[in-house]
């Protein structure tokens, strides 16, 4: 069963248990005159996602505007699926995502060359949306959906160059999917709240995604609705611990492929992944997590999508100093 939670605001969440995962991925459903979701996840969450709105009394032909961050799978994934079920609905991407919705062939070719097997499972179908049904929205665009909520649209690069990330005039919050991070509500239990970046490849810019970062700063908001999990009213908290993280995971990424010049990408790859899971743990045992927290298993996933990202960044490095 799908599980769902009033963020306040007039908004919801849905438990969307992308991966088969809990406190995973989740959709943002803004209650306003134009009803918005915010983020999709990948196909085989979108039964979680009827089935959430069918408990808040939603029909979907009530849906206006279907928007994703970005055009990566575990966020738009199952938008093409969803949008045969909203005939109303218009879904909003950045404009460098726009032309993958509608062709999302190399969409499924990128996802297949990282989870290869496993793909089906994790993301089929990946369905097309039709151009007259994509809408996109431009830096500072705006979108007014209520009396009192407007939607402004900002080009926040750095976890990928087609990503924006979404200030919500009502509640003074920003959708960031993962701009500034993955955050990991199991720690809340324990006394505080733990962020790390999301370096996945192939577009990963740690310059890009700190200006990202000082952008969302600067607009000072009262909380950050992560695509990856839920909500946090600690922005400066968060942007300290990306502040803190993100040079160390490149850190680690450089000792690495300064110590493996000629292994291969896997090698490099499963080193980083190891010596960044290495380091996270250690910063846990301090704050008294047990490595038995079901965190580990979101950290042992992300650290092995992250290095991929390290290595791809710092390949494409080495070459444009060569070249």
């Amino acid at each position: 069963m799908s599980q769902l939670a009033d963020l306040g605001g007039n908004v919801s969440f849905i438990e969307l248990f992308d991966l088969g995962l809990e406190k995973r991925t989740g959709s943002y459903i803004l209650h306003e005159d134009e009803l918005t979701i915010i983020e999709t996840s990948a196909s085989p969450s979108i039964p979680y996602l009827l089935e959430g709105l069918d408990r808040l009394n939603i029909d979907t032909k009530e849906i206006k505007y279907i928007i994703v961050t970005h055009i990566h799978l575990d966020h738009a994934g199952g938008a093409g699926l969803l949008l045969e079920k909203c005939p109303n609905a218009t879904v909003i991407v950045h404009p460098r995502g726009k032309r993958h919705l509608g062709n999302p062939t190399n969409l499924i070719q990128g996802a297949r060359a990282v989870y290869g097997d496993t793909f089906d499972e994790l993301f089929d179908p990946i369905l097309a949306i039709p151009e007259d049904r994509l809408i996109s929205k431009e830096d500072g665009e705006t979108l007014k959906i209520g009396e009192n909520r407007t939607l402004t649209f900002f080009d926040t690069p750095g976890h990928a160059k087609h990503h924006f990330s979404i200030h919500d005039s009502y509640s003074n919050g920003i959708f960031t999917g993962d701009t500034i991070g993955v955050f990991y509500p199991h720690t809340i239990a324990h006394g505080f709240e733990f962020v790390l970046p999301s370096t996945s490849p192939n577009q990963f810019d740690p310059s890009a995604m700190l200006k990202s970062l000082e952008r969302i700063e600067q607009l000072n908001v009262g909380q950050i609705y992560f695509g990856h999990y839920g909500k946090s009213q600690h922005p400066t908290s968060i942007y300290q611990q990306i502040r803190y993280w993100l040079p160390k995971f490149v850190e680690v990424g450089e000792q690495v492929m300064a110590e493996k010049v000629d292994a291969s990408i896997k090698t490099k790859t499963d080193a980083i992944s190891t010596n960044l899971l290495i380091m996270i743990s250690e910063f846990l045992d301090e704050k008294g997590i047990e490595r038995t927290n079901e965190v580990y298993k979101h950290i042992k996933l992300d650290a092995q999508i992250c290095a991929m990202g390290i290595v791809d960044y710092l390949e494409k490095n080495k070459s444009n100093k060569i070249s």
